[in-house]
Parts: structure tokens; C-alpha cells; sequence
């Protein structure tokens, strides 16, 4: 096979849609754990993960001996046509991380799907038409899920109207919290309290008794939809007390209560998924990204009674569950347990996390540093305490120059997320923040 040289590569990158916002221009040759190789052989360290994907770290030979076999058998099977063995072993596998409550699977190719899917299931199996999402919430970007997203008004720019009966509810976010920033604590310290017994980040289990009573009725509301860590409205971890509330007026008016684990899911936050913090059990989950190593495959997990109201026929996708997605899924599931990777997540977490607050406290440019597992944020701040987008900007040029990788998010961009394979070594971590406290004072 020919091999086109690297410049000619370069030049067909001007007829690429500029759609996509580049955070570089690095062309990729390939990938190895946690670092990730240009064509002129320069390493990498990646703590962005494919926007937590390859949770496994890239190319993990479990998972690429695993693709191959099955490529090699069957490359695809329709799901309403035929049932093949990679499908059927991946629910086996799912069966073992799962609540046991959520018992009815069902599979897309991407995150935006399996939320659209999720929706369209809980209209159909409660006959109400309503959804409340929450500010800051990022679902995807097809015409549904993107009613549904509110973490960055550039998304829903000029693609208006979009698909209504949705309401926004305010997110329990605990930096901005009033009685946080006058206890002087960070948003652990206070993850007990109560948000409608204290005034927490701003009552929001009681706004959204008020937005039930006013926007629309609880007759109306078919779900309520939730990140249990907000991902691309900035990485905000909500008291435990916040999900716990939901669940209880979800329990209250029948209403079903949807979480997306699209970015927190399979190790991502120290438990295969964040919701194991809360102690709670959603009606619907949704999941995608880490759970087949980089492979497009997405989920859709429920209550089976809720998915037996699911009329045959009005859902469904040409490749969902695909047989080698669904191949990578079941090796991706396995070594993550056998491997110990989920465990090794929260551990190198607190690690990441103490490093990043010791620089906090030598660096006034850091408002706050917050997260549970690897998936940490950290959001910089001018001397009045507001959003320095640009300085975020600069600090990821000047690690990306310096050959760390990281993203930013939240509505202004400002925060700057550290998301680092769950293989992650605690010498990569240090070398992660060392370059990241050489850039942040550069």
C-alpha cells in the first residue's frame, strides 16, 4: 500500500471542515498507553483522553487482540436482524457493573444518541411530554440532545428552533455557592450539605419544586435529565445531597430520573460509574465514550419495566451495537476489572488533586481546583475572581509546546480539565503537573 508523505497529509487538512474547533495541529501518527506519537516521532503525554475515551490508554493490546479476532469474523449484524455473540457478551459484562435495578439494554454509536434514545423512551413509556435538564449540562449536539445542552451558547447559535418542552433548573454547583465561599471551603468540605434544607448552591432542589409549579406541572414531566459531574460546564462535582433530592421528587411525582454517564462513566471518576457516590440508582442511564477503548458504541441501560414500554419498531440504527464495537466494549469491560484500572483512577486522582491544590495555594491566577477520580478541573480566574479565558487558553498552548495535552471547558473556557488514561502512572501525574506549573507561571 502507498504510503502518502506527511506534508501531502498536511495539505488535505484545508478541505476538512472548519467546523471543528482545533486545539492543535499535530498530526498523530499513533498511540501507546498515555502518550501519543507525531509523524516526526515527538511524544506526547495525553490528558485528554479523546475527551475521555480511551480510558484503557490507547491501543491496549487486550482491546486491539480482541478487534482483530472479531474483524476477522463478523464485521457486522444488524440488531433487528440477527443476534451475534459480541452484543450478548457485552450485556453479560454490563450486567456485572450495573445497578441490578437497570436490567434492559439497549445500543447506539454515540453519546447524543443514546440521550435522544433516552428521552424518546421516557415520553413514550410515561405519555408526558416534558424534560428538565440543568444549566450547564452538555448532551450532545443533534437537535434534541442539543435542547437539552446549556453549556455554551455558541452551541445553539443560529440553529434555532429547536425541539421544545425543555427546562433548564439551575446545577448544584458549590464554588459559586455563597455559603461555601463564606466558610471558607472548597466544595468537598460541604458535599453533605443539604440544598433545600441550607440554601446550598442556591437552592436548587427548591427551584426546581418552583419551576414544577410554575414552567410546567409534574404531570407534564416525563424526566429529569442530569450529569452526575457536570463534564463541559466545567467540571462540577454537586453535593451528594443534590442527586439524592432529585431522586426524591423524581420518586415523588413519577417522574423518571435520567442520568448521563456519558463522560463520568466506566472508571472515569475513581467507580465504574459516578453514580456509585451518590448512592443512588437512576430510572435511565446513558452511557458512551470510555466504554469500548475508542470504538463509536453507546448505550442506553433502564429499569426492564420501563424498556418493555418501549413500542417495538419506533426506535432503533443501522450499526448500533455494532459486533466489533461491541467486541472492544466486552476486552475494554474485562481488563478495566482485571487490571485494576478503576482502583487505580481514585488513587492517582487524590493525587492529581493534592498536587493541583498545592499549586492553588501558590498561584492567585487559580480559583478553584475540584473533581472526584481523573476527571479534575481546575478553573482560572482574573485578581476579581473573574473567568480569565484567555490565560486558560495560553496555559494549554504553552503545555501543548511543552508536550502535555489538555482541554479546556465551561461556559468561558476558562477551566482547564485533566482527564489522563486510568492507567495513568503516578510519575506521569507528577510529570502532568510539573509541566502544568511551567506553563501556568509562564
Amino acid at each position: 500500500m502507498t504510503t502518502i508523505p506527511a506534508m501531502a497529509l498536511i495539505e488535505q487538512t484545508a478541505y476538512l471542515s472548519p467546523v471543528w474547533a482545533r486545539y492543535s495541529d499535530i498530526l498523530v501518527e499513533r498511540g501507546e498507553g498515555v502518550y501519543l506519537y507525531d509523524v516526526e516521532g515527538r511524544r506526547y503525554l495525553d490528558f485528554t483522553c479523546g475527551i475521555g475515551v480511551t480510558n484503557t490508554g490507547h491501543c491496549h493490546p487486550r482491546v486491539v487482540q480482541a478487534i482483530r479476532d472479531q474483524a476477522g469474523l463478523l464485521l457486522h449484524g444488524q440488531a433487528n436482524i440477527v443476534y451475534h455473540r459480541p452484543m450478548l457478551e457485552l450485556v453479560a459484562e454490563l450486567r456485572t457493573i450495573v445497578p441490578s435495578e437497570l436490567d434492559s439494554f439497549f445500543f447506539s454509536n454515540s453519546g447524543a444518541e443514546a440521550v435522544e434514545g433516552a428521552v424518546k423512551l421516557a415520553r413514550q413509556a410515561t405519555g408526558r411530554s416534558d424534560i428538565i435538564a440543568f444549566d450547564g449540562g452538555f448532551h450532545g449536539r443533534t437537535a434534541g440532545a442539543m435542547a437539552l445542552t446549556s453549556s455554551k451558547g455558541k452551541y445553539r447559535h443560529r440553529v434555532a428552533p429547536l425541539p421544545a418542552g425543555v427546562h433548564f433548573a439551575p446545577y448544584a454547583a458549590c464554588y459559586r455557592c455563597a455559603i461555601a465561599r463564606a466558610a471558607g471551603a472548597d466544595a468537598a468540605a460541604i458535599s453533605s450539605a443539604a440544598p433545600d434544607d441550607v440554601g446550598c448552591c442556591g437552592n436548587p432542589l427548591h427551584q426546581i419544586e418552583h419551576l414544577l409549579h410554575t414552567q410546567t406541572t409534574p404531570e407534564d414531566v416525563a424526566a429529569i435529565l442530569v450529569e452526575p459531574v457536570l463534564g463541559e460546564g466545567g467540571y462540577i462535582v454537586p453535593p451528594v445531597s443534590f442527586l439524592q433530592g432529585l431522586r426524591r421528587i423524581c420518586d415523588r411525582y413519577g417522574i423518571l430520573l435520567i442520568v448521563d454517564e456519558v463522560q463520568s462513566g466506566f472508571g472515569r471518576t475513581g467507580r465504574f460509574f459516578a453514580i456509585e457516590h451518590f448512592g443512588i440508582v437512576p430510572d435511565i442511564m446513558t452511557v458512551a465514550k470510555g466504554i469500548a477503548s475508542g470504538l463509536p458504541l453507546s448505550g442506553i441501560i433502564a429499569r426492564r419495566a420501563i424498556m418493555e414500554r418501549w413500542q417495538p419498531g419506533s426506535h432503533g440504527g443501522t450499526y448500533g451495537g455494532n459486533a466489533v464495537a461491541c467486541a472492544a466494549a466486552v476486552a475494554t469491560i474485562r481488563a478495566m476489572r482485571e487490571e485494576r484500572m478503576v482502583e487505580n483512577a481514585a488513587r492517582q486522582g487524590v493525587l492529581l488533586k493534592t498536587e493541583l491544590l498545592r499549586i492553588k495555594a501558590q498561584s492567585p491566577s487559580i480559583g478553584d481546583v475540584r473533581g472526584i477520580g481523573l476527571m479534575v478541573g481546575v478553573e482560572l480566574t482574573a485578581a476579581d475572581g473573574t473567568p480569565d479565558t484567555a490565560l486558560a487558553k495560553r496555559t494549554v498552548a504553552a503545555c501543548r509546546d511543552r508536550g502535555l495535552l489538555l482541554l479546556t471547558c465551561g461556559p468561558y473556557d476558562n477551566v482547564i480539565r485533566f482527564i489522563p488514561p486510568l492507567i495513568v502512572e503516578e510519575h506521569q501525574i507528577r510529570d502532568a503537573v510539573r509541566i502544568f506549573e511551567e506553563a501556568l507561571a509562564s
